[in-house]
């Protein structure tokens, strides 16, 4: 592989897996990680410590929201057990970014297109030595389209909606099947029918169902194909 990063891109709908994936990926291969679906949402957070987001007509204040999206100081640390922290200007804000309050904020920020941009930019400095892993929605399709490496995860609306089911009830919070496969079912419509990097497998991408798999072998199965095409990149 030498000096220049390899790339894993892992994209797919909510709630298929990929996040816990990825992490066991970036673990596995020694790999950076890039946790694409937190970056506005720590935007979000990082431009209200600063005390950007009053004033946003005022083009000052949209240069420095601009600046700050291109030089984020993040970083997304895995653990063996697939725990992932998420460290904003060296410090854990890892269960921080998921309130909703910070969810107002990413969506605030999220709509303006020189935000997009410059966020696009720093998903790309991820790309270090050794390699990195990066998960999102259109890792393979727009951020990363060289990679060598690319995976589409997918699964059912009602087997995602299981398993969130039971992730939910594990932490003793109390689920609405019903409910949480309509989210899924009025998600996916979005991520797929929107105008700007809809979600979609790149032709090239590695295609898995893991409808009825388990992890472990969604897992060896992707650890087998991505040595193949490392092998390959080698040779």
């Amino acid at each position: 592989m030498g000096s220049i990063p390899t790339i894993i891109t892992i994209d797919g709908p909510s709630g298929s897996g990929k996040g816990t994936l990825a992490a066991r990926l970036a673990v596995h291969y020694g790999f950076h990680l890039l946790d694409s679906g937190a970056l506005y949402r720590l935007l979000g957070l990082a431009a209200q410590q600063r005390g950007l987001l009053d004033q946003l007509e005022q083009p000052a204040q949209m240069n420095a929201l601009v600046l700050l999206a291109k030089q984020l100081d993040i970083q997304f640390i895995p653990d063996q057990q697939q725990r992932l922290s998420i460290l904003l200007d060296q410090r854990d804000v890892t269960d921080q970014i998921r309130t909703e309050q910070i969810g107002l904020l990413a969506s605030k920020v999220a709509v303006i297109p020189a935000v997009r941009d410059a966020l696009l930019t720093r998903q790309r400095d991820f790309a270090q030595a050794p390699g990195l892993v990066a998960d999102g929605r259109d890792m393979g399709t727009v951020v990363f389209t060289d990679a060598p490496v690319k995976i589409y995860l997918t699964a059912s609306a009602q087997a995602r909606a299981n398993r969130r089911v039971k992730q939910l009830q594990g932490l003793g919070v109390s689920a609405s099947m019903e409910e949480i496969l309509s989210d899924l079912i009025a998600r996916d419509k979005r991520d797929t029918e929107r105008s700007i990097a809809p979600l979609r497998p790149a032709a090239d991408a590695f295609c898995i169902d893991s409808s009825d798999l388990g992890i472990e072998e969604v897992f060896r199965a992707l650890t087998a194909y991505t040595d193949r095409c490392l092998t390959a990149c080698t040779v």
